[in-house]
């Protein structure tokens, strides 16, 4: 990340060195070092470093070990939770529902017009694709599909357990 870029002045002035370093290891898609998420963070290595541990040691991260080099990534348990926190913030019990119905629809919708049960299956088709629009199309549902089908899984946990999660008395569980 360029240090001159738009924002970043104030991104550093605005924003401690630990929260630029957990906002840059919760967003990674891909095991990342320490020095990594420092260039991104625009933190010293060794602050970057002191920090992920201390998320590693709060159970957001994950720390594993490839060749010698520590690397980091968001927990899948963190993430799960912390969005299933989201959900129940923003909606009541009703709205739940009515998510859930709209996952389904979407789900559904792709169902009938790929003409297959499983976002899996529509990967295979795009390595089938002849047309790099369409491989690139293909995956792209594919991706939305696996990421509706797991937001599903979170929506239908809040529901099931509305009464125990809810921190106020909307609960109609």
């Amino acid at each position: 990340m360029a240090e001159n870029a738009p924002g970043i002045e104030a991104w550093k002035e605005h924003t401690s060195a630990f929260d630029r370093v957990r906002s840059v290891a919760e967003a990674v898609t891909q095991p990342r070092s320490a020095s990594s998420i420092a260039d991104e963070a625009l933190v010293a290595e060794n602050t970057a470093r002191s920090h992920l541990e201390r998320l590693v040691e709060m159970n957001v991260l994950l720390k594993t070990d490839r060749e010698g080099t520590a690397l980091y990534t968001p927990d899948p348990l963190y993430v799960r939770i912390r969005t299933l926190r989201d959900l129940l913030e923003e909606y009541d019990h009703d709205g739940l529902i009515g998510l859930k119905a709209d996952l389904q629809k979407r789900i559904e919708t792709w169902r009938e017009e790929y003409h297959v049960d499983a976002p899996e299956t529509l990967r295979e088709r795009a390595a089938g694709a002849e047309q790099v629009e369409q491989t690139s199309e293909i995956r792209t549902i594919a991706s939305e599909w696996e990421l509706t089908r797991y937001r599903l899984t979170i929506v239908e946990d809040a529901i099931e357990n509305y009464g125990t999660y809810s921190r106020d008395d909307r609960a109609t569980a």
